[in-house]
């Protein structure tokens, strides 16, 4: 199925429309003149994602994220702004282009924040994990990983809430039964966290249990009464 993007694109344009470039990529165009108007196509549309194109509408394009972030909560954004515009700034937009650019590089950041389309991906939670293309999405972000970081984040998402101790970590991710020396996990573990939390030095999701292992909490979902550890015993 077809991704649907929201193209906000004032009529004062001084560079061609966005809209015949989606369109060949294969992407479903759905054009606003205005904020005004592209919060009433909310009102009967569900866009994947929404372009802002702020120096069609000589505007920065700010109030409109805004507004569509509170019409629409986690809509992907893109703000377009010229070349001289703020781009620190990101107001309501998940990421800012600024002009020129390819169509390319727009067609590359729309993949990065769309939804997965695999229907093998496992989803826990804010993650959606796609362990073909090596991608999770997480809080609006999609990243990319590694085999062996794809391997221990999916053993986390298979028991969220429960605390995996080392050996299972070490054994399913490095394909080994010797646990003589599992200081690279701790290495992997870290790298993980730089790459889905905000704050890899005071983690949301990935907890250190000291003496035992890994934990992955999830506020969206209950935690399970307070069980033995999982490992390689008690399987």
């Amino acid at each position: 199925m077809k991704n649907t993007i929201l193209l906000v694109e004032g009529k004062h344009i001084d560079h061609p429309s966005f809209t015949t470039g989606l369109v060949k990529k294969g992407y479903l165009v759905e054009n606003a003149p205005s904020g005004a108007a592209a919060l009433q196509r909310l009102e009967t549309s569900n866009p994947d994602l929404a372009i802002v194109d702020a120096s069609s509408m000589r505007s920065t394009g700010k109030r409109i994220c805004q507004s569509l972030q509170e019409k629409k909560n986690n809509l992907p954004i893109i703000l377009i702004v010229n070349p001289d515009a703020d781009t620190n700034d990101k107001a309501g937009a998940n990421l800012i282009l600024a002009l020129p650019f390819t169509m390319q590089k727009l067609v590359n950041r729309v993949k990065q924040l769309l939804p997965l389309q695999n229907d093998d991906a496992v989803t826990v939670g804010p993650f959606q994990l796609d362990a073909d293309q090596r991608r999770v999405v997480c809080d609006g972000r999609q990243i990319q990983l590694t085999p062996r970081l794809v391997t221990l984040l999916k053993i986390l998402m298979d028991h969220p809430g429960e605390v995996v101790d080392r050996k299972k970590l070490f054994c399913e991710a490095w394909e080994t039964n010797y646990t003589g020396d599992t200081r690279s996990l701790d290495v992997h573990m870290s790298w993980l966290r730089q790459a889905i939390e905000d704050n890899p030095r005071h983690p949301k999701y990935i907890k250190t249990i000291r003496g035992v292992g890994y934990r992955l909490d999830l506020d969206s979902i209950t935690r399970p009464r307070p069980r033995k550890h999982v490992s390689d015993e008690t399987e």
